[in-house]
C-alpha cells in the first residue's frame, strides 16, 4: 500500500504548476503531506548538495539521516522543488532503520530549493533544506547524451560496487558510520532515463518519456529498501546507498516505466 500511495504522490508532484516568481515549497508540502506537521529536521539529517552544479544533467545529491532517540527510519524522500516532478526519489525500507545513507545522480531543472524529508514507522516528519543553484541548462528538456536507439540496447544493465565505509556528509556523520560499521553499495545503471521534455536531435519529434520507475535491493536474500524513480533521476543514474558491514550479497531487480524489468545479483568479499 505505501509504494501505491507513494507513486501516487510522484504523479501528483509533477502535476503540481511551477511558480518561479513565488516559492513551491508550502503547496508542495499540502500536496504530499496533506496538513501534517513537519518538524525541523537538521539535526538528524545532513544534505551534502553543490551551491552551484557543475553538470545541471549530472548533479550528485547526498545526505545522512539518523532517526531520532527511540524512533526508527521508514522511508526517505528526496524533493526538488522547481523539477517538473518535484518528489524525486522515495526510499522505503523493508525493514526499519536506525541512520541512512544515500547519494543519487540527478537532473536539476533551474535553481531550486531541495528538501530532504524523513518519515519515522510512528508517523512522524522531519525536514531539512538547502538550495541549489544550476547552470541554466535546463537539464530536463537537455538532449539525451546517447543516440535514443543505441541506449535501448543496454538500458536495463547494471553494475554492483562496494567501498568499506559508507561516504558521509560530514566528519561526525562519517564516525558514526564507521562506528555502525556500515558498507557502501553504488548501483550504476544503464538507462536513458527520458523525461518526456527531451526532442530527438534527428526526428525533432519529443523522445516519450521513459525513466527508472522502482529499485528493489534485497540484502543477504532478504528485503532491504525499495527506489521510487522520477524523471529527476539523471541518464545512467549512479545510486549509492549504506547497508550493513555485515552484508554478504546484494541483489537488485529494476522495473521501468515500460515495464523492463532486469536484474543484478553481486556476493561481497568479507571484511
Amino acid at each position: 500500500m505505501i509504494r501505491l500511495a507513494l507513486s501516487s504522490l510522484l504523479l501528483l508532484a509533477g502535476a503540481l504548476p511551477v511558480h518561479a516568481a513565488e516559492p513551491s515549497w508550502p503547496d508542495l508540502a499540502d500536496a504530499l503531506y496533506d496538513g501534517r506537521e513537519l518538524q525541523d529536521g537538521t539535526r538528524l539529517i545532513a544534505i551534502d548538495a553543490p551551491y552551484r552544479t557543475r553538470d545541471d544533467a549530472r548533479t550528485q545529491i547526498a545526505a545522512q539521516i539518523e532517526a531520532p532517540e527511540g524512533r526508527m527510519l521508514g522511508n526517505v524522500q528526496v524533493i526538488l522543488d522547481e523539477n517538473p516532478m518535484p518528489l524525486s526519489a522515495v526510499f522505503t525500507f523493508d525493514e526499519p532503520q536506525k541512520r541512512f545513507f544515500f547519494d543519487v545522480t540527478m537532473r536539476v531543472n533551474g535553481p531550486t530549493p531541495l528538501h530532504v524529508v524523513a518519515e519515522t514507522t510512528d508517523g512522524q516528519l522531519f525536514v531539512a533544506e538547502t538550495f541549489v543553484k544550476t547552470s541554466g541548462q535546463g537539464a530536463c528538456a537537455a538532449p539525451p547524451g546517447t543516440d535514443p536507439a543505441e541506449a535501448l540496447a543496454t538500458l536495463g544493465n547494471m553494475t554492483i560496487g562496494i567501498e568499506g565505509n559508507a561516504q558521509t556528509a560530514s566528519a561526525s556523520a562519517k564516525l558514526g558510520a564507521l562506528l555502525a560499521r556500515e558498507k557502501q553499495v553504488d548501483l550504476d545503471i544503464s538507462h536513458p532515463s527520458h523525461s518526456g521534455m527531451q526532442m530527438d536531435q534527428i526526428t525533432l519529434l519529443f523522445i516519450p518519456m521513459r525513466y527508472v520507475g522502482e529499485l528493489d535491493i534485497e540484502l543477504d536474500g532478504g528485503g532491504y529498501v525499495d527506489v521510487t524513480g522520477s524523471i529527476s533521476l539523471s541518464e545512467n543514474p549512479r545510486i549509492s546507498m549504506s547497508v550493513p558491514r555485515k552484508t554478504h550479497s546484494v541483489d537488485v531487480t529494476m522495473t521501468d516505466t515500460d515495464g523492463t524489468v532486469t536484474h543484478a545479483h553481486k556476493t561481497l568479499e568479507a571484511h
